[in-house]
């Protein structure tokens, strides 16, 4: 209206649109100002019960409680409200409006789907006060957020329903299944009639039923042990890529999960490594719950991008970050630390750490200032974005280090379940399989299903797409039958390094 008024040079109406401007900025100036006094009075937020995390298990859900208290006198309608949580964390809060009258609570309900591994955080509730003391319902909203975190710790389904079954005997240990496995190895029991693959010893071929198949088959005898297996898991951050839930990455943390829970329950001793540009975790093989427990951390652990090598962020981030999150948590004492004053940040941040819904080793990082601020990061659950040009090739190297180490452990091992890409060069990797071979150490390699996390199918039909979208889904399809064609490569190269090599589609087995 000011803008028509000067256009038309007719002085009522600018003197009109003014007006309605300066009205809306003085109710909305009110209405803040009710909103802080509101706030000062102890309009607070109190989670019930009070515990700071809930446990569950990805694509899983967990319901939470809270309780609205107005211990002023006057009576507030809040609207819009809704939580503040990770991006990977689905939550949605009932009721979506309430009226609190002076000195009164509500509680509400707070849905909170995962939808990946993790430790991450609701970090409170936002709403919007309506209405002000003199007038004007409806007309004026003022943003009002409660940052309470409560931690959400998401763990792999098959290990979350191992470690909360039943246990048995007087001791509460863990009753392993069936007897002792077979596997591979000098006994007199016949396993299984396989497929002769390079470095079998002719002595073992089955000539009667090689002839009746028509190709060449050997005997593989078993002997009553328990295995020892050792599950390798690349978790490079170039395996995150793709939507929550349906990154490879995701598909390979089930995988390991799985195979861990399984072996556990047969008493089988089971060892962990998680590999990206360094090695994250090393668990050397043990059994029962407590194992379980502690691979499962490990997995969760996964998740996190928080170390300074694979993290986007450098420690000028990182600090602001904290800085922002810690204002709303002691605004009087971070209102007087100067914003490049990153020592005493990390001071500060380590004494609010104690109080955060994780207790966690620190991350990586080349300063101890630097660690004390990610670790505050990583103990609220908060979120910092993901190195962006990878960590392939570190990686590669950390993961055929990982496998010539664990062929130097002093207990042999049965079975190595690895669930990596393969590196560039096979050279090094082909050496260690080698190894393995000649001690008749069985591996079982998964292959990541990249290409099924690249891009995604529209349904709509070509003629309904725009130009964009044309170009957007030609660049899909071809990296992906690009993806494809290297995953064929490496399948061929581990069925020739005598490896049982586990094909996957799209995620899917």
């Amino acid at each position: 209206m000011v803008a028509v008024g000067i256009a038309a040079r007719a002085g009522v109406i600018v003197a009109f649109g003014g007006a309605v401007v300066l009205a809306v900025a003085i109710g909305r100036a009110i209405a803040h100002a009710a909103v802080t006094r509101l706030r000062r009075l102890g309009f607070e937020m109190q989670w019930s019960p009070q515990i700071r995390v809930a446990r569950t298990s990805r694509g899983g859900e967990v319901t939470l409680e809270a309780e609205l208290r107005n211990r002023g006198a006057e009576a507030v309608r809040a609207v819009g409200l809704r939580a503040v949580a990770s991006s990977f964390l689905e939550a949605r809060v009932e009721p979506e409006s309430l009226d609190l009258p002076g000195e009164t609570g509500r509680r509400v309900r707070i849905t909170v789907r995962a939808n990946r591994v993790g430790r991450w955080a609701i970090h409170g509730i936002a709403l919007e006060v309506r209405g002000t003391p003199v007038g004007g319902e409806g007309l004026y909203e003022v943003p009002l957020m409660f940052l309470s975190p409560f931690g959400v710790e998401v763990l792999p389904r098959p290990l979350k329903v191992f470690l909360e079954s039943p246990r048995g005997g007087r001791a509460r240990h863990h009753t392993f299944a069936g007897r002792p496995t077979p596997f591979a190895g000098e006994g007199e029991e016949l396993r299984e009639l396989r497929e002769h693959l390079p470095g079998d010893p002719f002595k073992r071929i089955a000539w009667k039923a090689s002839a009746k198949r028509g190709q060449l088959v050997v005997r593989e005898m078993e002997r009553a042990e328990r295995d020892v297996v050792w599950l390798v898991l690349d978790a490079s951050v170039d395996l995150w890529a793709g939507h929550p839930g349906q990154a490879p990455l995701d598909a390979g943390v089930d995988e390991m999960a799985s195979l861990a829970a399984r072996h556990l329950a047969r008493g089988d001793r089971v060892g962990l490594v998680v590999a990206a540009s360094r090695v994250l975790a090393w668990i050397p093989p043990e059994r029962g719950t407590a194992q379980g427990a502690r691979l499962a951390s490990a997995l969760v652990s996964a998740a996190s991008v928080m170390d300074s090598n694979r993290s986007e962020w450098g420690e000028h981030q990182i600090a602001l970050r904290v800085l922002e999150h810690a204002r709303s948590l002691d605004a009087q004492a971070i209102s007087k630390l100067r914003r490049s004053d990153f020592d005493d940040l990390a001071i500060k941040a380590a004494q609010l750490a104690a109080g955060a819904p994780f207790t966690l080793q620190a991350p990586h990082a080349p300063t101890a200032r630097e660690r004390s601020l990610r670790h505050y990061l990583a103990s609220f659950g908060v979120e910092v974005p993901p190195r962006a040009d990878g960590e392939r090739e570190r990686t590669d190297a950390s993961i055929a280090r990982s496998l010539e180490k664990i062929f130097a452990e002093r207990e042999r091992p049965s079975i190595v379940h690895v669930w990596a890409s393969l590196p560039a060069r096979e050279d090094r990797l082909a050496n260690v399989l080698r190894r393995f071979r000649s001690r008749r150490i069985e591996v079982r390699w998964s292959l990541p299903p990249i290409e099924g996390s690249i891009g995604a199918r529209g349904h709509a039909s070509r003629a309904e797409k725009t130009p964009d979208e044309l170009v957007v889904e030609a660049v899909d399809d071809a990296v992906r039958v690009r993806a494809r064609a290297m995953r064929i490569r490496d399948y061929r190269f581990l069925r020739k390094m005598a490896v049982r090599a586990q094909w996957t589609h799209e995620g899917r087995s």
